[in-house]
Order: structure tokens, then sequence, then C-alpha cells
């Protein structure tokens, strides 16, 4: 039996319903480069690193943090909100969003700068570089949730994704101020972060996302041991890699979720992401912390076998029988009741 979220939502006031969700959109530009960037640095050279990889081949796709995680909960039948600023150049992936399930009356468009972009070049080994040109995101301190929020007809939980450090801020500090439950996610802006606002975008989450590095980032930042940072947090969840995830709460043993079998690898683009729309899908259904996690190790493994962040598909038969060869007919029954649920 999975652990029941309804005790975590009894215990921390945590009903989900309808999430929003703020953070980056973006345009990836996702290379792959045929060997191992290893084998092209010198170690006590990289004070004067200057290298180039010749890539074999260059993929024009839809991304960003915050339409990642947004397109998963649509692509998984949710409705999310997605609150973020762009250029005018959104046009299209506009209409891409709502047709997979996404509001985004909540798109804040810049008239000076073109919607962000991102860069990233992947070797053999599935390590990647990376750069990222912010834009119109910029503009997305600018937003108040307020208002944004009122016309949706109200949210259970605002995810704080990676976006405009300024806008990250400005909108935890905006859920503390209306007394609105959060999911804090900095994920790849933590390395621009300093420790007093890492602290400010974290301390009081409902639900703290991150992966094992970006874990040990927090607490060096913070200065907050592994069990301290549980008792900061509501719910605090560490994606492992190949290792699937880590659900932790105050006063409960962890709960370790692995991945299901992989039937490809074609790039890890995104996987992150789309976990956390998985999970945030269980948490909004009432499956169980465990069974969420099994729901968003699910999701990250379709991306994982796909090239782009969102270019996965699938079928909710299909994808249950997935859940269920992974996990058990108990998790696919319980997932799909959830799912059936108006």
């Amino acid at each position: 039996m999975s652990d029941g979220v309804s005790t975590g939502a009894a215990e921390y006031g945590l009903q989900v319903g309808r999430v929003a969700v703020t953070g980056s959109v973006a345009t990836d530009h996702l290379m792959t480069f045929a060997g191992r960037f290893s084998e092209a640095l010198i170690p006590d050279k990289l004070s004067s690193l200057s290298v180039s990889f010749l890539v074999d081949d260059l993929e024009v796709r839809r991304g960003g943090v915050g339409a990642n995680i947004a397109f998963g909960l649509g692509s998984l039948g949710l409705r999310p909100l997605l609150v973020a600023a762009v250029g005018e150049d959104f046009d299209d992936y506009r209409s891409w969003l709502g047709r997979h399930g996404v509001d985004t009356d909540g798109v804040h468009v810049s008239e000076t700068h073109h919607t962000a972009r991102f860069v990233c070049t992947t070797d053999l080994d599935q390590n990647q570089i990376a750069s990222f040109y912010p834009g119109a995101m910029s503009s997305a301190r600018d937003i108040e949730l307020g208002p944004v929020l009122e016309r949706a007809g109200g949210v259970g939980l605002v995810v704080i994704g990676a976006d405009d450090p300024a806008a990250m801020l400005h909108h935890t500090q905006e859920c503390r101020q209306r007394g609105l439950p959060f999911a804090a996610d900095p994920s790849q802006q933590l390395s621009s972060l300093s420790g007093e606002d890492t602290t400010a975008l974290i301390d009081g989450a409902t639900v703290l996302f991150s992966n094992e590095y970006e874990s040990a980032l927090i607490e060096q930042r913070t200065g907050w041991t592994p069990e301290s940072m549980v008792e900061r947090v509501a719910i605090r969840v560490t994606t492992l890699g190949k290792k699937g995830a880590r659900v932790e709460r105050r006063g409960h043993q962890p709960i370790e979720v692995l991945p299901p079998r992989e039937e490809r690898v074609a790039d890890p683009t995104g996987v992150g992401d789309a976990f956390r729309a998985g999970f945030l899908a269980g948490l909004a259904w009432e499956v169980g912390l465990e069974r969420a996690a099994q729901v968003g190790c699910l999701l990250a493994t379709y991306v994982v076998e796909t090239v782009g962040t969102q270019e996965y598909r699938f079928e909710r038969e299909g994808f249950l029988a997935r859940l269920v060869e992974a996990y058990g007919a108990e998790a696919g029954a319980e997932v799909d009741a959830a799912w059936s649920r108006p």
C-alpha cells in the first residue's frame, strides 16, 4: 500500500487541486556530440578553457522549465495555469500548449525581447554543456500573481520554477503574503543565487524539488543539514537519476522509487521537469506520495526515450500498462481510479 498523501494533506493542509506553474518558457536548441567531453578537457588548463565540439545534429524544440512542467500536467489531463513572460514570437508555442491542456492566460508578452533560448550539447555519456539566454524572461519579475490567479478562479498550489531570479523571489514572497502553498524548484538558477536568496525561496515550501547535486548545493548555500532541511519544508523530493527518486517528510521514513525500464535512451533534457509534472499530478489525484513519485518516474522515462522536452506521446491505456509493469497492479488500479475522478 502506498504512503497515502491524505495523511500528508491533513498534516500540512495540502489540497493541491489546480496547479499554477511559474517558470521559464524557452526554445531549446539541442545538439549531440559523438564523443566524450572529458576526453577534450585538460584539468590543469580549465582556467583558460577554449574548446569547440563538432556536433552531429541539431534539434530545435519547445522548452523552458515552466512550459515543460505545465505540458506534462496537461498531458496527464490536468489543466495547469502557466504564469511566465515571453516574446511576441510566442504565438505558435501558445497554440501548441493550448492543444495539450495548458491554460496560457497567465503568460505576459514582452514587446521588446524574444522568448528565452536554451542551447545544449549532450555527449555519449549523457553529460551536458548548456547556456541560457533569458530574453523576455526578465519581464517575469513584473507579474503579480494575485490578479492572474483570481482570473483563473484560484489554485491550490503554485510552483516556483527556474525563472528570472527576481521573479522567483517576488512570486515566493507573494505566495507567503497571500497564504498560498508553493513548491520550490530553483534548479538551474541555484548557481546564481546567494545563500540568503536560496533560503528565501525554499524556507516553508510545501514541496522542495531538487536533484542530488542541487540538494548538496542548497545545503552549502543555506547551511542547513539534511535533517534540518526536512524540518524547513513539508515534503522534500530529490531526483536520483538512474536510481529514481526519494521523498522525505518529517517524522516518516523516506520513500524511494526506482524508474521503469527504458525502451531506449534518446536524450535526458527535460527529464526532471517531467518528473515534477508527474509527481504534482499524483498529488492532485491524491494517490499518495509513493504513487506520485512512481507517476513522476514513468513520465520522466517517456522524456528519456524522446529527443525534445515536449515531444513524448502516450495514450492513457498505454501509460497505465507501463505503470503496472513497473510498479504492480495495485499502483495501476489506484492511479486509474484517481485519473477517472472529475
